[in-house]
């Protein structure tokens, strides 16, 4: 049997358990070399570092490739994992697949530009590799189905890298909700103030050598190159993303959906404006969702509840017997006019995290799954997409069967719950 399908084996069939301690980066020695989770990351910006420095001070972990189409984001990660990363081999590629290729490698962490979360993750998938992938899950509605169904034919572990899950205070705030001491919740405020920075009418540009331009578009519509467009600023655009409304809904939705697990979506309707210059994400949003005995506000200006006016970004409860206000790391509860920051008599009952990477890497091993698994995700991620199909239909007031994951009597809408990539890059069905 090969040191390959031996490391496989071990992955598959064994947990180190490690479920109830946190790893703490350089505190540990490396596992022996066979033991370790070879991880390649795809993306290489801003999170795509973060994603690399996580994992290569994980001691049972070994980053064994690299891949960006832009060299110059190439050449600087290979120079920060040298530095934490002393020995061992590691390979850059320009394109993903021959990542893919290698049966050597377990596992992927994606930071791309949303347009190609999806098609990675799936083909990652169908090659036999777990992924880290990077939030939003998806583009769209339709690729987000495509992600659960791949991953459900290869029997494949996601996460999703909301790295806010793993931290204690979401923890709290789930079991205060679940244990009843506010009643039943019945509505939610959710916001997160910002908006698109104005990027002017840049003038079009030949894209730089060392950016293959074509591929970093992918499945996105051809078009041509200026540097604002690009990069970071790419979630700006409807083309790539849903802007600061499609980069933050998760991670603060994300302890709703945990907390409540919301059922029965009827109706979205949306109400924004569109911003100055180039740039086509809305400058403002408000959107309405009407669940079964819950709604559901999000607003891009902090609600007018107690509290809220100096948090940035936020989820407000309003339960029949009191409130309860949260953001990344703090929560205030409100029961009967007094206010606190927690409850005593409220047991611990949801364990809790080793680490959202060490968590994932945990499940790669056990086949458990993790945190912020695809089912779970795609789940939470889905009301955000139809908040912005609202928005770009005018704002007007959408119906939602639940059940087919279709709009009622709106053929408009329903359009828009998926996007034909383009041909050369339509890389899988």
């Amino acid at each position: 049997m090969s040191r390959s399908q031996n490391r496989r084996t071990f992955i598959r069939n064994s947990s180190l358990g490690l479920a109830s301690i946190a790893i703490m980066p350089g505190l540990q020695g490396k596992s022996p070399a066979s033991d370790r989770l070879r991880v390649a990351h795809i993306g290489l910006g801003g999170m795509g570092n973060a994603h690399m420095r996580w994992f290569a001070n994980l001691p049972e972990v070994e980053v064994v490739a690299l891949c960006d189409v832009d060299q110059t984001h190439l050449g600087n990660t290979l120079k920060k994992l040298k530095e934490i990363q002393l020995d061992g081999k590691v390979d850059t590629y320009e394109d993903f697949r021959s990542i893919l290729e290698r049966q050597d490698i377990d596992a992927i962490t994606c930071a791309t530009p949303d347009h190609w979360h999806a098609q990675i993750a799936s083909l990652a998938f169908d090659a036999g590799k777990d992924v880290y992938g990077e939030k939003p899950l998806s583009y769209d509605v339709r690729e987000g189905q495509m992600m659960l169904k791949h991953l459900q034919k290869n029997q494949r572990i996601f996460q999703l890298g909301t790295q806010i899950h793993a931290g204690d205070n979401y923890h709290r705030v789930v079991e205060i909700i679940q244990s009843g001491v506010l009643g039943k919740i019945h509505t939610v405020r959710l916001w997160k103030t910002g908006a698109p920075p104005d990027l002017g009418q840049p003038k079009v540009q030949r894209p730089p050598a060392t950016l293959n331009w074509d591929m970093w578009l992918g499945p996105a519509p051809k078009t041509d190159y200026f540097p604002e467009r690009c990069h970071f600023n790419y979630r700006y655009f409807m083309d790539y993303s849903g802007g600061v409304f499609a980069d933050f809904w998760c991670h603060i939705a994300d302890v709703v959906f945990w907390a409540l697990k919301p059922q029965g979506l009827t109706s979205i309707q949306a109400r924004g404006e569109a911003p100055a210059g180039i740039v086509d994400t809305p400058e403002w949003l408000e959107v309405d969702y009407a669940f079964k005995d819950l709604n559901i506000y999000w607003t891009t200006t902090p609600p007018d509840v107690p509290g809220a006016k100096d948090r940035n970004i936020g989820a407000y409860f309003e339960g029949e017997n009191g409130t309860l206000i949260t953001d990344y790391s703090k929560r205030s509860i409100t029961i009967n006019g007094e206010t606190m920051e927690d409850i005593e008599k409220v047991p611990q009952s949801v364990p809790r995290s080793p680490g959202h990477q060490q968590n994932f890497v945990d499940a790669v091993k056990s086949r458990k799954e993790p945190e912020s698994n695809l089912a779970y995700a795609r789940a939470m991620t889905l009301p955000m997409h139809l908040g912005l199909i609202s928005y770009q239909l005018g704002g007007r007031k959408l119906e939602w069967n639940e059940k087919r994951e279709r709009f009622v009597g709106d053929k408009e809408a329903n359009r828009l719950l998926a996007r034909k990539p383009r041909k050369e890059w339509r890389l899988i069905r």
